[in-house]
């Protein structure tokens, strides 16, 4: 889908959801479109095959075998996610009640998400919940603060970042050009 098509998208889907246009735009929020090519990077911490870009499965395997004989565990949760699926996921958190603004601080408009690109990662260690902040008292957290950046992955939100989401410690995202393996 190109580019100008996915906009009309999501600007279709956060018209249906009482969400302005301007949210985008606003919280300056890159387009992703989605990968074209996806290689497998591996099982799920739910036992399901999970799905990266090709160079980003292969950054994520050395970083994965890295960290593994280093003694410590990572644990994929997500990696790519189409647009729909993205749609999906925050249908169902409005459909349990939950407020738009509130579902868009921790979940990206389809079409922002970089999982979309193929080039992100949800990670989690054993012991912690799932995509919580708690990761960041793991030693999984401590390793990838220490070493991700030698396989290009970086950490997209800090606390306070740009972009309005809650503090994902757990969300990791491969970029190529500091991509240093």
């Amino acid at each position: 889908m190109s580019r100008t098509a996915t906009r009309v998208r999501i600007r279709s889907t956060l018209a249906d959801w009482g969400v302005t246009e301007d949210v985008v735009a606003r919280r300056r929020l890159p387009i992703h479109a989605e990968a074209r090519s996806l290689a497998f990077a591996g099982l799920g911490a739910d036992g399901r095959d999970k799905f990266l870009a090709p160079r980003a499965a292969r950054a994520w395997q050395a970083m994965h075998a890295a960290a593994q004989a280093d003694g410590v565990e990572l644990l994929l949760l997500s990696a790519f996610r189409s647009y729909d699926f993205q749609m999906q996921l925050i249908r169902g958190k409005l459909a349990q009640g939950r407020a738009i603004d509130e579902v868009l601080t921790v979940n990206a408009p389809p079409g922002c998400s970089e999982h979309h690109s193929g080039r992100a990662v949800d990670i989690g260690a054993s012991g912690t919940p799932p995509l919580e902040e708690a990761f960041e008292r793991s030693a999984a957290f401590a390793w990838l603060s220490a070493h991700a950046g030698r396989f290009g992955f970086w950490l997209s939100y800090p606390r306070g970042n740009a972009e309005g989401y809650l503090y994902e410690p757990w969300h990791w995202c491969w970029h190529p050009a500091r991509d240093l393996t």
